[in-house]
């Protein structure tokens, strides 16, 4: 039975804000839980959305985060459909794009982060396509299938985990895929240029054409179709649709409307809400988790120095910062420090991938095992020797070791790391 002492509201019905509503009901919370959600389907989980879901091996209804008869089951008010259009702090209340307005006690922003679009002419075609959404992943599956049946052309802007996963699902459909990217190889930015040409191989195995060193500048068309891209090297690719995997950019304009701290938009916390350890925001009744939120980690000093916060864009981090931020909001202590882990599947590549090493951050990168067969793991040393970061590839059950090597600080043997033979359990002190 819910009372009406206390009303803690969430706004964002994705991962984080569905797994901080199941916590709040879990730690004995009895107050009234509402839940805001700016899309019609219950909360779902994104990775199927890039993977499983678009290459047709997952269902639908695999992807969302509880059966709908649950959120009755718990006490949970839904509002889905609902954009939260306005904030006011002093009165504590959220509008709705319906007009309705909803007092808090406690407020939890659960915004998630919105596709960043191409700003080139031919946008407006029919055929351009960006992945963030349900809705998004429901047309571009049909495209994709039809692209492979009618030996149809993809060309995807980015080469970063989106575009890279995107296109080892329309090359399962047959379809024909170029990938351009404007630095010399893959997902420069997360891996750096060392375990670039990994990815380059694995997907031009597969038939996948990259054109590196190059961006975009204009999609052509006829009767609002797609035709062609143009890049800045005077290239045209033949194209009957287009993926933007730019990246993302947080969803903040509700809080920065209402005078929330914003993080800086240059560097790791890429304008997200600024969040200290315990999820909360500049106002004391206000939390941030997910995407949107921009948090303090004392794990990596080199890459985070003078108290930068991180923003980070993944699974793990929706998963276990929506319920963090809940205890937080029940007055709990909370010292939100996970280490960032995503993963991801390409062709049959799986890999998992814990911590932060942005180029520049390390040293040295060290591998283990055959790189050659991808069968190995990686791992990302600064200049004391310290792990920033590593990824396994093929290789399964050690992320806690890594996790835990990277935690500790401690100084690593780049001999002893490489070394097959010596367990990743007896580095860590």
């Amino acid at each position: 039975m819910v009372d009406a002492h206390q009303t803690f509201v969430i706004v964002g019905g994705g991962l984080a804000g569905a797994k901080a509503a199941e916590t709040l009901r879990a730690e004995g919370f009895t107050g009234r839980v509402i839940l805001v959600g700016d899309e019609r389907d219950h909360p779902y989980e994104r990775p199927p959305l890039s993977k499983g879901y678009l290459s047709g091996s997952q269902e639908r209804d695999t992807v969302f985060v509880h059966e709908p008869a649950w959120y009755a089951q718990a006490d949970i008010e839904l509002h889905l459909g609902q954009p939260a259009v306005h904030l006011d702090r002093e009165a504590k209340a959220v509008q709705l794009g319906d007009g309705t307005r909803i007092h808090y006690d406690r407020l939890l922003l659960a915004t998630g982060a919105e596709p960043r679009r191409l700003d080139i002419p031919g946008t407006d075609l029919a055929g351009v396509h960006h992945l963030r959404r349900l809705a998004h992943a429901e047309r571009l599956r049909g495209v994709l299938a039809q692209l492979g049946r009618d030996n149809g052309h993809l060309v995807i802007a980015g080469a970063g985990w989106i575009g890279l996963e995107v296109a080892a699902a329309a090359r399962g459909y047959g379809a024909e895929v170029t990938v351009v990217e404007p630095e010399q190889g893959p997902l420069h930015t997360v891996l750096g240029p060392e375990l670039g040409a990994l990815f380059t191989d694995l997907h031009g195995a597969h038939g996948v054409r990259f054109h590196f060193g190059a961006r975009l500048t204009e999609i052509t068309g006829q009767d609002g179709m797609v035709l062609a891209v143009h890049t800045d090297d005077g290239e045209e690719h033949p194209a009957h649709a287009v993926l933007a995997a730019i990246g993302a950019a947080p969803r903040t304009a509700l809080a920065e409307a209402a005078g929330l701290e914003i993080a800086p938009r240059n560097g790791p916390s890429r304008g997200g809400i600024a969040v200290d350890a315990g999820l909360r925001t500049s106002d004391p009744d206000i939390y941030a988790a997910g995407d949107a939120a921009a948090f303090p980690l004392p794990h990596f000093p080199a890459a985070l120095p003078d108290g930068a916060r991180l923003r980070v864009e993944h699974w793990a981090n929706a998963l276990n910062g929506g319920p963090a931020a809940a205890r937080a909001m029940l007055g709990q202590e909370v010292a939100y420090d996970r280490v960032p882990y995503f993963f991801s599947d390409q062709y049959d590549l799986g890999l998992e991938y814990s911590g932060y090493a942005p180029p520049g951050s390390y040293a040295q990168v060290v591998c283990r095992g055959d790189v050659g067969k991808r069968e190995f793991i990686a791992f990302w040393l600064d200049a004391d020797r310290r792990l920033l970061a590593g990824m396994n590839v093929n290789v399964w059950d050690v992320t806690g070791p890594i996790q835990d090597l990277i935690r500790s600080g401690t100084p690593l043997d780049p001999q002893a790391l490489a070394d097959p033979s010596v367990p990743l359990e007896t580095l860590v002190p």
